[in-house]
C-alpha cells in the first residue's frame, strides 16, 4: 500500500465448463499476469474453478474432487507471493455443498468466504444445488487444515495496519442488507465481489 493506495486486478480466466485442471492452468496464468503489473488484490470469479454453468455436475463426487485438487494447485502458486487472491469454487462442508470464494495468501489458503443470497429465478438455480452461507463464520477441514469458513471474514494485511479485505459473492451485493455493510462496520477497508463469469 502506498500513500492509502493498493493496486487491485479483476481477472476473467477463459475456462471450460467441469474443466477443473484447464481452469485451474487459466488462473494460474492470470495469476502471473497480474503480479507481473503489480496488483496486490486479485479476484476472481465465482465459481471459475469450475465454471457457474455446471447444474448438476455440481452434486458430482469427481467435479468436486478436481475442484479441490485445483484449488490446492493455485493456492501452491501463491507462494512466495506478496497478493491476496480470491478464486470461486464450489465446496462440500458437513454433507451440503456451498459456493465459496477462497482467500489465499502465500502458498496458504486463509479462508472461504460463502455466498449467502442465492438467486433462483431466471436462469439461475443456485438453491438446486447449493446451501446459502451460514450467519456466522466458523471452520471448514480442508487438506487437514482449519480454515475460517462462513461470512464477513476479515483479512487483515501484516505491516499495513489501513488494509482489512472483506469479500462477498455476485448476488449478496444486490440483497436488501448486503454481507458488504457488516463487514465494513467490523472494520473492512477494501471490500471485494466474486461476480459469476458468463462461462
Amino acid at each position: 500500500m502506498k500513500d492509502g493506495f493498493i493496486r487491485a486486478a479483476a481477472l476473467t480466466p477463459k475456462i471450460r465448463v467441469a474443466d477443473t485442471a484447464h481452469n485451474a492452468e487459466q488462473i494460474i496464468r492470470g495469476m502471473d499476469e497480474a503480479a507481473e503489473n503489480g496488483a496486490r488484490i486479485l479476484v476472481f470469479p465465482e465459481l471459475c474453478i469450475t465454471g457457474y454453468t455446471c447444474q448438476d455436475l455440481f452434486l458430482q463426487e469427481t467435479l468436486l474432487a478436481g475442484a479441490r485438487e485445483a484449488l490446492k494447485r493455485i493456492a501452491a502458486h501463491t507462494a512466495g507471493r506478496d497478493a491476496l487472491v480470491f478464486v470461486g469454487l464450489p465446496l462440500e462442508k458437513d454433507g451440503k455443498l456451498y459456493n465459496v470464494a477462497a482467500a489465499m495468501n502465500r502458498g496458504e489458503i486463509i479462508g472461504f468466504t460463502t455466498k449467502t443470497f442465492l438467486p433462483n429465478y431466471a436462469e439461475f438455480y443456485e438453491m438446486r444445488q447449493f446451501t446459502p452461507g451460514p450467519e456466522e463464520m466458523g471452520y471448514a477441514l480442508f487438506d487437514g487444515e482449519e480454515i475460517p469458513f462462513g461470512p464477513q471474514i476479515l483479512f487483515e494485511a501484516d505491516g499495513m495496519e489501513d488494509l482489512t479485505v472483506s469479500a462477498e459473492i455476485c448476488e449478496d451485493v444486490w440483497s436488501p442488507i448486503p454481507p458488504s455493510i457488516r463487514a465494513a462496520l467490523e472494520g473492512a477497508t477494501v471490500i471485494v465481489n466474486c461476480s459469476a463469469s458468463d462461462e
